[in-house]
């Protein structure tokens, strides 16, 4: 017989490279484990790696099944997650569609969880205990790679963990459960639409599984899904367009509803100079000048409230089509030996249609043969320039699709008293970005130069012999009116291109855990653990930002680079190629649960956890985390949890080494309070350390016996990040403030301004700049019983998080508690978020669903410092109700019929500050409210 403790303590005490855990049920206060026979136990979060059960954890943990969340929202699996109070910050199909800024990543519409509202780099996202290879050069987890046929449930730690469960684990960790002792089909088919008809949804999910013999184990599923979208955000009728005018000083911030832009309506409007008769009129038809008839004006900005003026009209939802396939098979090898492997893939592709071209003051020749001879013969100069919002199906069209393809294998078993085991995973994740219409710069100016032919207008550039054959297919683009451009000519001067970009991880864990001796309250649990994973990410792109526009025998609306100026780009949106860039981390770690107490008066059992990480990146450094943690249990009632933590964020391989980006947009300059179409360079940082996070944890668990089935849990955290990293943009208001008050030269150094002050580009990179501390409460209540002796579950989740605090030198702090919007990556959240549902079963065969969440009254901005007009710095609380109707047939059928946001709330319209230049183009709604409005979906579930 082997002496299992001697065995274990040899290793704990000669060993730094072993092992991350024993396999481990966890449950929240409310919920019980789901065991199968069949399988060993899963690994399964319970914030610690040494406690067997989770309702003794020390960690706040909260436990939802796959069924609780669809039976009240029957999307995707990470759609139905973000109805959690804890989630509110996480991205999805109708978060701002983008994709060459680092938020997007490629692809700004992918399920990005993220906890606490600090950013979904900062939680991890598990498996099964295994950590899901990233999806984008972001370093973040698309969750829709998930399996949802096969999980049986989601296990949140919201806590840092850093030392359990490795770098990253910032702000908690989120654990999706597979079911991996299911046997038999389960089928499920459902549509959906909304009740103006659009936004079509279709789902198919089948899974299969079978045991092999006595020993083994196979199963399979299969889930297609198809999104429409909502294509423009003018198909709601409460999306009016509001923009945020004003500096929030001198000229306290302003909502502007039904914004548009008078210099650019859709028919184009002349600037000829004062002595011009027909100055400042516009095309209101095609080749007809009509005088503009200004909307309300307002002191201080350009932007007027109706009128004729231009606006965006982008995308309010993203569409989605997915494919995606999963397998695992596992058999027992001997009696203490359990090996399996597993193969999912991921086929998805996200389109949404982004904006329009805006023309700002394009130059343009009285000689120009599409103008109206008699509207030439009124201009006192050669030249004049034209502003239009130019939208002939010119939205930028992008489409993200993912390949994402996950494997892994890997052994569980027991020596002695001891359990061990070892893993492998590789992520290879492909995302592949087509931007369509992709305004050419150079075609453009082109097309623009139109002269009279022998067979009717041609671009100037084709009649001279220099550029004749470069040219032979140019086809004049007219301007002058809101359909007059022609569908060749808007087909010249767009481009599709195209990048890809590809990251992959290896990742080796292994580990063993046990009980080397016992104290007076009971064994001692230690678990050894130890990793390697290395990443990489390439890019390559045709559409680049080092690409400019060739000006030969172009004559107006391209710029040759000289001392003084910048050259034309070629194309208004690029990505930047990249060599292969890799880093590789190694990581070990131990933890031990000691029980001091048990069955004392005041302490049925106490027992403290420590747990010690060490991490080395190749790119960064080493660094060192920790965590210590108790659980005091005062009877069977009532249990008392705490933690303290030290943990890290590394930055990303992009953060470190991407090369640089461009994004144009029409920004401004707070200090002439001007507004330009600019370029921004999104650029990395080599000299980036890791980000160093402190949290604190206290709460209580209550479940009174004299109401059997009913529990409380409160967590109190508080979570503080030195060395933040936070990507610092020259367009912000916050920085611009910083650099013109404050004279700070890290903020000036982000607005490149020429010899005569005017801004010429702006930039924007991460720096280890900020500290970011916030804090909060979370509140559970649950109820299983019953009422007129029929079953009920009710459940109640709340987070109150007043603060989330940005900190930075020289500018003012900025707090995203409570707020609707935030930029430059900083997510805003309600300070008070509410989930509660209702489950009752009527009958033996049919059930009802209630779900209702609700949020706070929001200010639009976090900066203290600002002001706002009356009734313009706040918009109001919001609040949904959601019914699901479900009948069951005979045993193996059951009919649904959902109604998501029954009585049609809608959000409030506003924006943040500083969108008066860019009507309809982003946001206009504050991320956590709904945007569909309500949703009907009906479908079946197959069970045999």
């Amino acid at each position: 017989m082997i002496d299992m403790r001697g065995v274990l303590c040899t290793l704990l005490a000669g060993s730094s490279m072993v092992g991350l855990c024993a396999p481990a049920w966890a449950q929240a206060a409310n919920a019980a484990p789901e065991a199968s026979a069949e399988q060993p136990a899963d690994i399964i979060v319970t914030g610690s790696r040494t406690i067997a059960n989770g309702n003794n954890s020390p960690t706040p943990v909260t436990v939802v099944t796959t069924d609780s969340l669809q039976n009240v929202r029957p999307a995707s699996l990470t759609d139905s997650l973000q109805v959690l109070p804890v989630f509110s910050g996480s991205r999805g199909l109708s978060s701002n569609p983008s994709a060459t800024g680092t938020t997007g990543g490629g692809n700004g519409t992918a399920a990005q969880l993220n906890l606490r509202n600090i950013g979904a780099q900062r939680n991890l996202v598990l498996m099964d205990g295994r950590r899901v290879p990233p999806t984008s050069f972001t370093n973040i987890v698309d969750a829709d790679v998930i399996p949802q046929m096969l999980i049986k449930r989601v296990d949140l730690v919201t806590g840092g963990v850093s030392a359990v469960y490795g770098s990253d684990a910032v702000s908690g960790v989120v654990n999706f459960i597979t079911d991996t002792g299911f046997n038999g089909l389960k089928a499920q088919a459902q549509a959906g639409i909304s009740s103006r008809s659009d936004d079509a949804t279709h789902e198919i999910g089948l899974a299969w599984g079978t045991r092999i013999g006595e020993s083994s184990h196979f199963e399979i599923s299969y889930e297609f899904r198809d999104d429409a979208g909502i294509s423009r955000r003018s198909d709601r009728e409460w999306f009016n367009r509001t923009v945020i005018a004003g500096n929030g000083t001198t000229v306290p911030y302003f909502a502007i509803p039904y914004a548009t832009l008078p210099s650019q309506p859709f028919g184009g409007r002349i600037t000829c100079g004062a002595t011009c008769a027909i100055n400042g009129q516009y095309f209101a038809s095609n080749g007809v000048l009509s005088p503009l008839v200004t909307g309300t004006t307002y002191a201080g900005t350009t932007t007027q409230s109706g009128g004729p003026g231009g606006y965006y009209d982008t995308a309010l939802k993203a569409a989605l089509n997915m494919h995606q396939v999963f397998a695992r098979f596992d058999t027992d090898l001997s009696d203490n030996i359990h090996a399996f492997a597993l193969v999912g893939a991921n086929f998805k592709r996200n389109r949404f249609a982004a904006e329009d071209v805006l023309l700002s003051s394009v130059t343009l020749s009285r000689s120009n043969v599409l103008l109206s001879p008699t509207y030439a013969a009124q201009m006192p100069s050669a030249t004049f320039t034209l502003g239009e919002m130019f939208n002939q199906n010119a939205r930028l069209d992008v489409i993200a699709d993912s390949r994402q393809i996950t494997a892994s294998a890997g052994l569980t078993g027991k020596f002695g008293g001891a359990s061990w085991s070892l893993d492998y995973t590789h992520g290879d994740a492909r995302l592949t970005t087509v931007v369509g219409n992709n305004l050419n710069n150079q075609k453009l100016s082109a097309a623009l130069d139109a002269v009279a032919g022998p067979n009717g207008p041609v671009c100037y550039a084709a009649t001279q012999a220099a550029t004749a054959a470069a040219y032979a297919n140019c086809v004049p683009l007219n301007l002058f009116g809101p359909s007059a451009a022609s569908a060749a000519a808007t087909d010249y001067i767009f481009d599709d291109t195209r990048s890809v970009s590809s990251t992959r991880q290896d990742d080796v864990n292994a580990s063993i855990s046990g009980s080397p001796f016992d104290t007076w309250a009971g064994p001692v649990a230690m678990a050894l653990s130890g990793e390697y994973r290395s990443q990489s990410f390439d890019q390559t792109s045709d559409g680049t930002p080092s690409m400019v526009a060739d000006c030969t025998n172009l004559r107006w609306n391209c710029t040759t680079a000289s001392a003084t100026t910048a050259a034309t780009p070629l194309l208004v949106n690029t990505f930047a190629p990249s060599p292969k860039i890799s880093m590789n981390v190694w990581e070990a770690a131990i933890e031990a649960t000691v029980p001091l107490l048990k069955d004392v008066p005041f302490a049925a059992n106490l027992d403290v956890t420590g747990a010690a990480r060490y991490t080395k990146y190749n790119t960064v450094g080493g660094y060192a985390t920790w965590k210590g943690g108790f659980n005091w249990a005062i009877n069977d009632d009532l249990r008392f949890r705490g933690t303290i933590s030290r943990d890290i964020r590394a930055p990303t391989l992009y953060d470190l080494f991407g090369p640089t980006t461009v994004s144009y947009n029409n920004y401004t300059d707070t200090k002439t309070n001007t507004s330009a179409f600019l370029p921004q360079f999104n650029q990395s940082n080599s000299g980036l350390t890791a980000e160093i996070g402190h949290t604190k944890t206290i709460g209580a668990v209550y479940k009174p016996h004299f109401v059997p089935g009913l529990s409380f849990a409160v967590d109190y955290y508080d979570i503080n990040i030195t060395n933040a990293i936070v990507t610092l943009q020259g367009t912000a208001a916050q920085i611009q403030s910083g650099c013109n008050n404050a004279g700070v030269q890290l903020y000036c150094d982000l607005i490149v301004r020429n010899s005569s002050g005017v801004v010429v580009n702006y930039i924007q990179k991460p720096i280890n700049l900020a500290r970011i501390r916030t804090s909060g409460v979370d509140f559970e209540v649950n109820y299983q019983g019953q009422l007129f002796g029929r079953p009920l579950s009710l459940r109640g989740l709340a987070a109150y998080q007043p603060h989330i605090r940005y900190i930075q030198p020289s500018v003012p702090t900025i707090d995203q508690g409570g707020v609707a919007f935030g930029s430059n990556g900083i997510t805003a959240s309600p300070s008070w978020r509410l989930t509660g549902t209702l489950s009752y079963k009527l009958t033996d065969a049919i059930r009802i669903d209630l779900m209702e969440r609700w949020r706070n009254r929001l200010a639009i901005s976090g900066d203290p410092t600002v002001t706002f007009a009356p009734d313009s710095g706040t918009i109001r609380p919001y609040a949904q109700t959601s019914v699901n109707v479900s009948v069951s047939v005979a045993p193996h059928y059951e009919f649904f019929f959902n109604v998501q946001n029954l009585f049609d709330a809608a959000p409030p319209a506003a924006n943040l500050t500083g969108t008066a230049g860019t009507p309809g183009q982003r946001n206009g709604f504050a991320s956590t409210d709904d945007v569909v409005g309500r949703y009907f979906v009906a479908g079946v579930k197959i069970k045999m």
